[in-house]
Parts: C-alpha cells; sequence; structure tokens
C-alpha cells in the first residue's frame, strides 16, 4: 500500500510575522490557493517520477506515468487540511474522508504554547462543515457542538495520537489491494510525529521531519510490516514557481 503524506497549503498563521497573532483554525491564503491547485492537478495528472524509475532495476517502467493513480483521500477536520482536500478531490474525482486523528499537534486553540494561555475552542461543527464543503465524509463523532471542545493538546498526547494513526495504517496494509494508494492531508508537527511512529523513533529525539506547504512525502507499507521510505518533502508542482515554496 503507498501511503502519500502531504502537507497542507499555506495558512493565514504559515505567513504570520509574529505567532503570537495566531487563529484557532486559520484559512489559507490566496498563496495557498494557488499551491492547493497545482498540488491537486500535479497528482491527477502530473508525471509521478517513481512510476518511470523505481526502487530497483526491476521496477522501473519504460513509460511516463500521468498522476498518482490514488485511491483514497483523508484529511483532517481543520479549515486548511480540508481546503488543500478539496482541491485534490476536485482534480482526482475522490470524494475526501475526515480522519479526525490527522489534526495538528494542540487541536483547536486561541493564545499561544509560549505564553501557556491556551483556550479549547470547539473547531467546526458538522452543519458548517457540510456547507463549506459538500460532499465530504464525516465522522459520526463530528456534532453541531464542533469536533474538538477540548484543552490544548501536549506533545506526549500527539506522539500517543501519532503511534495510533500509524497502527491503523498498518492494518490497513493488511488487507488493501496491491495498487491502494491513499494520500492524508495532514499537518506539519503531526507529519514529523507520525513518522517517528512509523520509523519507531522516540518522541524526543532532537530530529523534525520537515515539510514545505503541499510537500509530499511516500511511504510503501507491505502486509508483512516491512515500510519502504521512497521520498520526503518533495514539491514538484511548485517547482517552476519558486515563490510558491513556502
Amino acid at each position: 500500500m503507498e501511503i502519500y503524506l502531504i502537507r497542507h497549503a499555506q495558512s493565514t498563521n504559515n505567513a504570520l510575522a509574529d505567532e503570537h497573532q495566531r487563529v484557532c483554525d486559520p484559512q489559507i491564503t490566496e498563496l495557498g490557493h494557488r499551491q492547493a491547485e497545482r498540488v491537486g492537478r500535479h497528482l491527477a495528472q502530473g508525471v509521478n517520477l517513481e512510476m518511470t524509475v523505481g526502487a530497483s532495476e526491476e521496477e522501473t517502467h519504460v513509460r511516463k506515468q500521468r498522476g498518482y493513480g490514488l485511491t483514497r483521500l483523508y484529511c483532517s477536520a481543520m479549515t486548511r487540511s480540508m481546503q488543500t482536500a478539496a482541491y485534490i478531490s476536485r482534480e482526482t474525482g475522490l470524494t475526501a474522508e475526515i480522519w479526525l486523528d490527522l489534526h495538528e499537534i494542540g487541536g483547536i486553540y486561541d493564545g499561544h504554547p509560549d505564553l501557556e494561555n491556551m483556550v479549547g475552542r470547539p473547531g467546526k461543527t458538522r452543519a458548517e462543515i457540510e456547507q463549506e464543503f459538500p460532499g465530504f465524509i464525516i465522522p459520526d463523532e463530528v456534532s453541531n457542538d464542533g469536533w474538538w471542545n477540548r484543552p490544548y493538546e501536549d506533545w506526549p498526547t500527539a506522539a500517543g495520537r501519532a503511534v495510533r494513526v500509524a497502527e491503523a495504517l498498518r492494518k490497513m496494509a493488511t488487507t488493501a489491494a496491491k495498487d491502494e494508494r491513499i494520500a492524508l492531508v495532514t499537518h506539519g508537527g503531526f507529519m514529523d510525529a507520525l513518522l517517528k511512529a512509523l520509523t519507531n523513533q522516540l518522541p524526543s529525539t532532537p530530529v523534525f521531519f520537515y515539510h514545505f506547504n503541499t510537500a509530499i512525502t511516500r511511504l510503501d507499507l507491505h502486509p508483512d510490516g516491512f515500510m519502504g521510505i521512497r521520498y520526503l518533502n518533495r514539491v514538484p508542482h511548485l517547482s517552476e514557481t519558486p515563490e510558491l515554496v513556502t
């Protein structure tokens, strides 16, 4: 099973000069909309170099294949992730499914961790998601009181959530079809935590897996538990316009 981890497009919080002015559930910027449009088009129609040159000589194909052949599309319930997934859904024809555990570390909150003044917020309600993102598959846990409604999530709790997602992916790989290719539109901090969970690294290790906005990381999970890391933090869809790399 192929897994494509995709960071959301640039959000208004990403573009802030002062992070202490962050908002609890930011939208993507005008530049972010351009990034999201490009990553969606690339995943649907772009040249997938891994389908041309494989991990071994035996896997190398002699023809270029257009698009990534995605079969499932997941995103978090945070606005910036759903907005990015909407572009991918539109280009690929896949229905976006909200996976609540893909949210960014901390959850939905006002304030800033440096100031220790965080206040949990509810997040978008079911009705708001249905109106803004029609057709998305919404989990039953999302109510009209919002989906978060909790205090700030600390790093140890987030690391445990990453382990939970990693185990769910491993379980999916045991029954997945050979050509199953799933995309997870998630967040920079959580992508780091998830990669550490998948590679059995301690969450406290002083290493960070950095990702640009809309960057793509590919992992191959095999039914026997073997995992191949094919590449990290690629932005081929932005390479011709460097100013879009953020």
